[in-house]
């Protein structure tokens, strides 16, 4: 055999397995990556006494439930809280209140956020019309530094289903 035919086939070789490698990593091919992605959630979640997926059944049955609901009208006091300056060692919170202002009930179906350094929480329950209801933020600003400003998307059965609000802080 030609020792350049040799060499054309081995490079030829090594450029195809280079570009699978590739199209691995970047994501063009996700099946790997979400086969390690799902592997390494569920590991994470065994770690901490959860099953596997639990917390998705139960956010997509909430979902679910809360798009079959009728459609209501919420107004929040404000949507925006600014920290001012805050040390990294202090976790704070902040309270942000809002009104049912629909007819029907209004339910909270879920709450996204933009980084996990941000906890939300709210009522399950229903909230009446013409009633109050509050969603209090947790921003643990441990690791940041400057300014930052963070949001949580509110999922409902809101005329408008997914409302933002958020805050800014300057972290020292």
């Amino acid at each position: 055999m030609n020792p350049n035919f040799k060499a054309v086939l081995l490079t030829i070789l090594t450029l195809s397995v280079f570009t699978l490698v590739i199209i691995e990593l970047t994501g063009i091919s996700s099946n790997s990556l979400n086969a390690l992605w799902h592997k390494k959630s569920a590991e994470n979640n065994n770690k901490t006494g959860q099953p596997g997926n639990v917390i998705n059944t139960v956010i997509d049955s909430r979902s679910q439930q809360v798009n079959a609901m009728p459609k209501t009208t919420m107004k929040f006091d404000e949507t925006n809280f600014d920290f001012g300056t805050i040390p990294d060692s202090k976790e704070v919170k902040h309270v942000f209140k809002f009104r049912n202002t629909g007819k029907n009930p209004l339910m909270i179906a879920k709450a996204d956020v933009s980084c996990g350094c941000t906890v939300p929480s709210f009522s399950k329950e229903p909230i009446a019309p013409g009633a109050e209801g509050e969603i209090t933020v947790t921003f643990n600003p441990k690791g940041k530094s400057g300014k930052q400003h963070k949001n949580v998307i509110i999922h409902s059965n809101g005329e408008l289903e997914a409302v933002s609000i958020g805050f800014d802080a300057e972290v020292k």
